[in-house]
């Protein structure tokens, strides 16, 4: 039988999130997030695409996602693999990374979705274990700015940590950024692909091949993820799941919770009692 498990833990501080967990038969849809996503691979193999590719992570190897980078997952084999990972918010990484006088010295890029590197692997496990392991502030904070660093020293890329997914043209970077403004003004209304080819002054399929090109995941993906992070906003203040999947443009509770599954591996509920 398989034997699924995650285990979710969120600070109250807004933008610092860990999970730990096991999957042999759950697959997370394509998403990102809008953090900067660091990760272990405890045993088995984790497969995924990103960036056009496939990937695969085995025990020991470190996972580093750049905010918005859109991605998948599933076990590389019937045995599953367990991994552990922290999400970081943009500020948070800048804090860590800022020179002796508290400037910023601007954002990581991250150029490999996997990287071999056993310092890094223990740099994260360590943060990890004492995110869930409730250790005292001021040590999350000081592994923090261990691992962060540990990070942007062996892994990153030099410039800043925009997206390298580059659009095809400056005409498709402004019909994306159209439709993704007029998404982004209301999540919740079901606006058929026609409203937004004429809110983005172009055709169906010019906007379509945009918005990939640009954003790496269709029109209605985005949205969908638009509406799972209000829903994650809504659930950490502790709203009734019901209410916010009405507040946030799903069907119904079930609707909401399949959703939040496919892309975060545990449910609304356990996200919402996810308090450090």
């Amino acid at each position: 039988m398989p034997r699924d498990w995650s285990r979710y833990w969120r600070s109250p501080r807004p933008g610092l999130e860990a999970m730990h967990a096991h999957f042999e038969r759950h697959t997370y849809h394509r998403h990102s997030h809008e953090t900067y996503s660091f990760g272990v691979t405890d045993a088995g193999v984790q497969a995924f695409t990103c960036r056009g590719g496939g990937h695969r992570s085995t025990a020991g190897m470190v996972l580093a996602f750049n905010p918005d980078e859109p991605h998948d997952g599933r076990a590389g084999d019937e045995l599953g693999f367990t991994y552990r990972i922290v999400h970081l918010a943009p500020e948070l990484v800048a804090g860590a990374l800022s020179d002796a006088a508290g400037r910023p010295v601007g954002l990581p890029l991250f150029p490999d979705p996997v990287v071999h590197d056993p310092v890094l692997a223990a740099a994260l496990r360590r943060l990890h274990a004492a995110l869930l392991g409730g250790a005292p502030a001021l040590l999350r904070d000081e592994l923090l700015d261990a691992a962060v660093r540990a990070m942007a020293g062996r892994a990153a890329a030099s410039g800043s940590g925009r997206s390298r997914r580059e659009p095809a043209s400056r005409g498709a970077a402004v019909l994306a950024a159209r439709a993704a403004e007029a998404l982004r003004a209301d999540h919740r209304t079901d606006m058929t692909a026609d409203e937004l080819a004429a809110t983005a002054g172009s055709s169906r399929f010019a906007v379509y091949r945009a918005f990939q090109a640009v954003y790496g995941m269709a029109p209605s993906d985005y949205r969908r993820q638009l509406r799972l992070r209000a829903a994650r906003e809504l659930l950490a203040g502790g709203a009734p799941i019901a209410d916010v999947a009405a507040e946030t443009g799903f069907t119904d509770q079930g609707h909401l919770t399949r959703w939040f599954v496919r892309c975060y591996g545990v449910t609304p509920g356990a996200y919402r009692r996810a308090v450090a």
